[in-house]
């Protein structure tokens, strides 16, 4: 007696368990979060986010040769220099410099064409080519900073459209679930990580310029001291 009721009760147990099982719906799959599709959901404003980051790598790298190839060891031109300054041959110094094509030549040559005059004058005409020289260098490298600047805000203000678009939805549809308040809102969100991103490296990459003119500025003016000493010392 006792052993069928056992029975009958696992029974039951068992039919309401699939009962309850054929009740319930099959889970939904998740859909997968796709970067490409992230980037399409966040609107409008990714296509300003996306020029600006297109135009500030095209500056970086385009400024980072210059950069370097100015920056590269002119030890030799200034042995030549030095060697034909002190045997008496100048033409020979200014067409040295004139072939180099470098910050570092243009700014002897023009030294070297002011020789007869007082140091001073010499001075001032090899500092002034220096300061040409330096704004040739940071030529655009103020673009990156804007893209630094400006990249994040264009993110905050896709987010706030979004935001403003949820809630108004809502307030037509008087519909303020989770899912639909969420649903938009991180797609929306997109904007602001592109632009924090886009913001980040344009910082980056503008102070890696800034800090490679530095450099540059620093061995010009070294090597503009070491030729006026030159020049002064014959009359020493």
């Amino acid at each position: 007696m006792l052993l069928m009721l056992l029975t009958d009760t696992a029974t039951h147990i068992v039919d309401s368990i699939s009962h309850t099982t054929a009740a319930t719906p099959a889970a939904i799959p998740q859909e997968d979060l796709r970067f490409g599709d992230l980037l399409i959901k966040g609107g409008w404003v990714m296509i300003p986010i996306g020029i600006l980051a297109v135009l500030g790598l095209v500056i970086f790298f385009e400024r980072y040769f210059t950069i370097r190839k100015a920056s590269k060891d002119e030890s030799s031109l200034m042995n030549q220099v030095r060697d034909n300054i002190q045997h008496g041959r100048l033409e020979s110094a200014i067409a040295i410099c004139k072939n180099s094509n470098t910050p570092l030549g243009r700014m002897l040559q023009k030294g070297l064409l002011r020789i007869g005059r007082p140091i001073k004058d010499i001075e001032g005409a090899i500092e002034n080519i220096g300061k040409i020289e330096v704004s040739k260098l940071e030529k655009n490298i103020g673009i990156i900073g804007i893209v630094a600047g400006i990249a994040p805000m264009f993110g905050f203000l896709g987010t706030i459209a979004g935001v403003i678009k949820i809630f108004y939805d809502i307030s037509k549809t008087d519909n303020i679930s989770m899912g639909v308040i969420s649903g938009g809102l991180y797609v929306k969100m997109v904007t602001s990580a592109a632009g924090l991103f886009v913001g980040i490296v344009a910082y980056i990459c503008y102070h890696i310029l800034n800090m490679m003119v530095d450099k540059v500025i620093l061995k010009l003016e070294t090597d503009a001291i070491e030729f006026i000493d030159l020049l002064e010392e014959p009359s020493k």
